[in-house]
Order: structure tokens, then sequence, then C-alpha cells
């Protein structure tokens, strides 16, 4: 890869012999705008193009002033081609069938849980507890859906991922494939990725020691270990998702998923009002997500932060991809209950890759690693949970000695 006095570029220009470009005039062009990409050593201008991106402009914005070439390039390639011939990419109807069908027998055995037993605190705690592994199931249906891993065409991906998103979960497609495909363009990249751009409430790997130097101090971070647990698992579906998807909604004007929204909370309320009145069928609304929101929080973030998490270091794509992620050991279990997000270095380096070929594209993806010096990492399932608390622990901890000493 090229960078700062390496050698020229040439830009992808059409007529007069091309001229060639240093990375110093390259970086000047990453403003709203102006925006230009390296691609195999020639420059584009995306500048317009941007607005017109399958995953908008400011995803393909991220990448302003890089270099978007696949690094590993060859190997690599190699590596995608033989995952083709083995047919890895595509999706077996049937396992797809069941995790749907599984998924609507725990609405409707919650649901025969209260009518046929009553809304007593057992009924209730049972029928919380599988509403939420529903939801939790419904999370990874539709993040298979986003990735356009399921139907050929991605057109009855994105329909199908309206549905699974908006009547089974009352969240809108849309909202989360704009946060979620910035995730994997720039995984770990603070102000690029969302999942990690949590400060002032957190703070991971880089903002440790510039809040500390800049003697910021608007919570307690040296403890922020101890109070994750009261506002980190419990509240992000709860709080930051609902307002956060609303909000996106109502400004973008996605009226068609506040629609299918609408639908989830209606058929919610219309199942358990007439047990538990309008303050029950609430107050069972807040525990399921609340139980989800467990599940999700442990579940999504045990791969990702306690890996390197920072400012933009402008590494080629696949190097980004292994240096933010890692894999938790498989079972039978683990990958269900999951969403085989266990195996999250394979999924990001092929995202439009059926879950169920994880396993089977692992050992390649492990050999490349291995054979370019790159970390391929995998985790005990319990260490990869505790790895989370430990990475906020470090983090607090050097904030508190800039903060003191720097």
């Amino acid at each position: 890869m090229g960078g700062v006095g390496e050698p020229d570029w040439e830009p992808a220009q059409r007529g007069a012999p091309l001229p060639t470009l240093r990375w110093e005039q390259v970086r000047r062009h990453n403003l709203p705008g102006d925006k230009w990409l390296v691609i195999e050593r020639r420059v584009y201008d995306i500048s317009r193009w941007a607005q017109r991106h399958p995953g908008g402009s400011r995803l393909i914005g991220h990448h302003g002033a890089e270099d978007a070439t696949t690094q590993l390039i060859e190997d690599f390639r190699a590596l995608r081609q033989a995952v083709e011939d083995m047919k890895l990419f595509e999706a077996k109807p049937a396992f797809f069938g069941l995790l749907l069908g599984h998924i609507l027998a725990m609405e409707v055995l919650a649901w025969l849980m209260i009518y046929l037993l009553g809304p007593g605190w057992l009924p209730s705690t049972l029928a919380a507890l599988i509403l939420a592994v529903s939801q939790a199931q419904s999370w990874c249906l539709q993040h298979d859906l986003g990735h356009t891993s399921i139907f050929r065409n991605s057109r009855w991906n994105h329909l199908a991922q309206q549905f699974v998103m908006g009547q089974l979960k009352g969240f809108s497609a849309h909202w989360w494939n704009f946060r979620h495909f910035q995730h994997h363009a720039k995984p770990n990249i603070f102000h690029k990725d969302p999942d990690v751009t949590v400060a002032p409430v957190f703070l991971l790997g880089e903002s440790s020691v510039e809040y500390g130097k800049k003697k910021r101090r608007y919570l307690p971070y040296n403890h922020q270990h101890l109070y994750f647990f009261l506002i980190g698992p419990p509240l992000l579906t709860l709080v930051n998702f609902e307002v956060e998807n609303l909000a996106y909604m109502l400004v973008c004007m996605q009226w068609t998923d506040l629609l299918w929204a609408a639908s989830f909370y209606a058929r919610f309320l219309l199942s358990y009002i007439p047990f538990y009145g309008i303050p029950g069928a609430l107050l069972l609304f807040v525990a399921v997500r609340v139980l989800e929101s467990h599940w999700f929080v442990w579940i999504t973030q045990m791969n990702h932060i306690p890996r390197e998490i920072g400012h933009e270091k402008h590494r080629d794509w696949a190097s980004s991809q292994l240096a933010a992620t890692c894999n938790v050991e498989p079972s039978l279990f683990i990958d269900w209950f999951s969403g085989h997000l266990n195996f999250q270095i394979e999924h990001h380096l092929f995202p439009t890759m059926p879950r169920h070929n994880y396993r089977r594209v692992a050992p390649l993806v492990k050999a490349l690693c291995a054979k370019h010096g790159l970390s391929y990492e995998v985790k005990p399932f319990l260490t990869a949970l505790v790895d989370i608390i430990r990475s906020l622990k470090k983090s607090g901890n050097v904030w508190l000695e800039a903060y003191l000493h720097q």
C-alpha cells in the first residue's frame, strides 16, 4: 500500500496523459462534497457519485482520501474464488426457513403460556424469557437479510428484512443498515463505527488517554466496568436504540418502516393487554427489551470491544477487519445462541456469506492469516464475555493514569 513519500498514483481520468499524484495531494480531498478515493493505483473523484452509493454517502465517505484496494490482494482473491467454487455463498432455504419458524413458534408459545396458565409471576417470567430469545433470534435473522445472504435477489432480502425488523421487532430496517454498514466499513474506528463511538458515556481504546490528558471527567471512568452493568446491557435496546430508531425514521421520512414498526407495537399490545391491562403489557414489553438488550450487548461486543479501538490507521481492508475482530469457540449451542456471530472474522471478511457456511470457510481464513502473519484469535465463550469487562476496566485505569499524571 502506498503512503506519504511512497510512489505516486495515477488519477483515473480520460483523455490526456494521466498525471501522477502524491498522497499529500490525495489526503486534501476528504471534505464534504470533495472526496477522492484510490483503487488499485488509480485516483477517483467520487464527490458526486457518493450520493448514489448503495450504502449511502456517509459509508463511502469513510474511505475518503484512502486506498480502498483490498490488500493481500492476490491471496484474498484466490481465497474468495475458492470459496465461490465451493458454493459457500449459496444459502440453504431450509436452514433459514427453520430459523423463521422457530421464531414464530416462540412468539406463539409465549402467548399460549399466558392464555392457558394466566398472568401470574411464573408464567409471565417464562413468557418474557421466551419472547426475549425470540427477539434475539430475530436480530440474527434480520442481520442475515440485511447482508443479502439469504435470497439471490437483493430486493427479496430487503423486503423480508423490513418484515422481520418491523413486524417482529418494531425497528427500521433502513436505520439498522445505515449504522451497521458503517460498522463493517470501518470496524472499531472512532466516528466511523457507531458501535464504538460511545464517549463520553464509556471510554474505549485510544479515547481513554485523550480524555485523561484533556482532564475530561464527565463520569467516573475508572469505574466504568461497574456502571456498565447498570446502563450498558440493560438499556441499549430499550432506550438508545428505541430513540435513535424513531428519530431516524422521522428525520429520513421512512414511512414504510414506521408503519411496519407500528404494526409490531399494535400486535404486542393487542395480544397482552387483555391479560395484563395497559400498564402490565407495557411492563412486559420493558422486561423483554431489557432481557433482549443484555443478549445484544454481550453477544455483539464480545468480538469487538476487547480488540484494538481507536482512530483511523489507514490500513488495508482485510487487515483492518482482522484487527477489530476475534472469534469465539464454536458449538451447536453457541452457534445458535449467537446467530453464528462467534465466527466474527469470517463474517467480516465475507459479509454476504450465509452463516451456516462459516465453519467450512474458517480453516481457509485461518491459513491465510498464518501465511501473512495476521492475528486469528479464537476464545472460549466465557473468556470472551469476561474480556469485555477487562477491557473496560483497563481503559478506565488508563484514563485515570492520564488524568492524574499527564
